[in-house]
């Protein structure tokens, strides 16, 4: 088409527009336009993903006896292996193939083979000595670590890679030592940070590139010694910070009023878009033809596509959180795969379709579940390629004739991603709620579903106000303490554990880098972090720089407080 369309969305009943670009791409993979406009069409997707809350449940793999861990908790009527045996492929998920049914809706059927294959507890590759994480590779000596690759003595984070010896991390890339840091990268003995770039041994930064013994400083550029954008000589920096006496809470708590006030100042760029043409988003490298994209780097030709993990891909709309796919549409956890459209978790898959837990080379699946290495089959039923491709249009006729139709009347024909309703996980277990927060009435409201917490029955022995102020007043015992979280209770975050233990190897880190004890449980301060990150939203804006007229996207929202300024300003007024 050579015009753009208004179209309602089926979901939220507000307007959105699809371009002739659009149009372009859904002819050139096969599918029709969609009826969700694209912020609904992402939570859809965020629905299906569970990346925190673990529960212990039964292991249903045979003669496995012990409890597991796992995403799925136990009230969940599912089919749940430990992933070890689930990887040793002792079990054959072919074995519950079955026969496409012509007078029953696709969705309804894909649902009962979802609940009746065995389903990885957890998806934890090459993990050493790091069960509590999860959606990790290669995790040595890790606890609470989720969406995140190699990393090495870490806790207590997400979406990390590549870092040592930190705790409470988001977001964050190469960095050792390091505490209560967002969007950092290449950093050493950096706490309280957000976006400091190779800074080394210090404290509660923002934006800041190449800076060494720096402390509560913004928009700095390869300084040292300096205290809140002051400069200072190395001996009266040395004075000022023992004065602060960073290892005492009530000091860090002072000083961090005082930082926030004068990160008022601060300029905000636009957006973090680096070697790039032609794109809108965030936090975007070296890519071309991109648009309200988000955490991508080296990618093409692609649209509403938040958190691209490898260097690469292109020619994808509608992805969230994935490996390095092309020509991919309306994925979740997809991999380095091509030509795939609506799958789940389904690593490298290539050429299928509403597949989901299909790994390890799949090609060639239409509504599948848990495959490795499989190609041409349906409902996990095995076919011929001549068969195959005799077989999936009719389908999708069908799913056009019968579609689903959800409890609140949204109808589901080919080219809808899952229906939320059919995800295993209350919409409060999942990624939505960390960027789409809702309370319950909200989101049963919506015709989302909702887990209700399990009861808390923790006899908390040392409430927020025992906790000594100053680290080195701290001696061993508190690990054996169950400590007050000191959150009050928010609905539309419920992530709160009311309760936390302080473990030996976090109460070592404490000390030795001389930092106080933390006041919130692990899930509040995680939630407190994700709080520092923009919205994966976009406005049109113009530069606040007196004098400048340049407009642009940006995830600054018009009413927020921060001086946000055009790339051009930015650059001539950051130091």
């Amino acid at each position: 088409m050579n015009t753009s369309e208004k179209r309602i969305c089926q979901n939220c009943k507000t307007d959105f527009i699809i371009e002739p670009e659009d149009f372009d791409f859904y002819k050139k993979i096969d599918v029709p336009a969609p009826t969700w406009c694209p912020e609904c069409r992402m939570i859809r997707r965020m629905v299906w993903r569970n990346g925190r809350n673990l529960y212990k449940r039964a292991c249903n793999a045979p003669e496995h006896t012990e409890s597991i861990l796992s995403v799925y908790a136990p009230e969940k009527n599912l089919v749940v292996y430990d992933q070890s045996y689930w990887w040793s492929q002792k079990h054959d998920p072919l074995d519950q193939g079955r026969e496409y049914d012509f007078s029953v809706p696709f969705f309804v059927q894909f649902a009962r083979l979802f609940s009746e294959t065995p389903l990885p507890n957890l998806s934890n590759l090459n993990a050493v000595e790091s069960e509590y994480v999860n959606m990790t590779m290669n995790s040595k000596n890790c606890y609470l670590v989720f969406s995140s690759t190699y990393n090495e003595n870490c806790s207590y984070s997400e979406g990390i890679n590549h870092c040592r010896d930190s705790m409470d991390l988001f977001a964050s890339r190469n960095n050792e030592n390091c505490y209560q840091c967002v969007d950092c990268l290449g950093c050493f003995k950096t706490i309280f940070s957000e976006k400091a770039t190779n800074c080394s041994d210090s404290g509660f930064l923002y934006d800041c590139k190449n800076c060494s013994n720096c402390f509560g400083c913004w928009n700095l550029r390869n300084k040292q010694y300096c205290i809140l954008n002051t400069q200072y000589s190395k001996e009266e920096y040395a004075e000022e910070i023992t004065r602060l006496n960073i290892g005492s809470y009530a000091g860090t708590s002072e000083f961090r009023k005082i930082f926030q006030k004068k990160l008022e100042k601060a300029i905000h760029r636009f957006a973090d878009i680096s070697h790039s043409e032609n794109v809108t988003g965030d936090r975007i490298e070296s890519s071309h033809n991109c648009h309200y994209s988000f955490e991508i780097s080296e990618n093409a030709d692609s649209k509403y596509v938040w958190q691209i993990l490898d260097k690469g891909g292109s020619d994808n709309y509608d992805i969230t959180v994935a490996g390095k796919p092309t020509l991919t549409y309306e994925g979740q956890g997809a991999g380095a795969g091509h030509g795939s459209k609506f799958i789940l978790g389904s690593g490298d898959a290539s050429y299928c379709q509403y597949a989901q837990a299909c790994i390890s080379g799949c090609s060639y699946l239409f509504g599948c579940v848990g495959l490795t290495s499989k190609r041409y089959c349906i409902l996990n039923k095995q076919y011929t390629k001549e068969e195959y491709e005799e077989l999936v249009p009719k389908i999708i006729a069908h799913m056009n004739e019968m579609p689903y139709v959800d409890e609140r009347g949204r109808v589901y024909k080919y080219g809808e991603f899952f229906p939320p309703e059919l995800s295993p996980f209350g919409y409060n277990e999942t990624l939505a709620q960390e960027y789409f927060p809702l309370t319950k009435e909200e989101a049963l409201k919506k015709g989302y579903r909702w887990r209700d917490p399990d009861e808390k029955d923790y006899q908390v022995t040392m409430t927020n106000g025992e906790i000594p102020d100053d680290v080195n007043s701290v001696n061993e015992s508190i690990t054996q303490e169950i400590i007050q979280c000191a959150q009050p209770f928010d609905p539309k975050l419920s992530g709160c554990s009311f309760a936390f233990r302080i473990i030996p190897e976090e109460l070592s880190f404490y000390k030795r880098m001389n930092l106080p004890l933390p006041r919130l449980c692990p899930n509040c301060r995680h939630y407190e972090r994700l709080s520092q990150r923009n919205p994966l939203k976009l406005w049109h804006r113009t530069c606040m720089k007196e004098g400048c007229t340049n407009e642009f996207e940006t995830s600054y929202a018009p009413d927020r407080p921060e001086v946000v300024y055009c790339e051009s300003c930015y650059q001539k007024e950051v130091v």
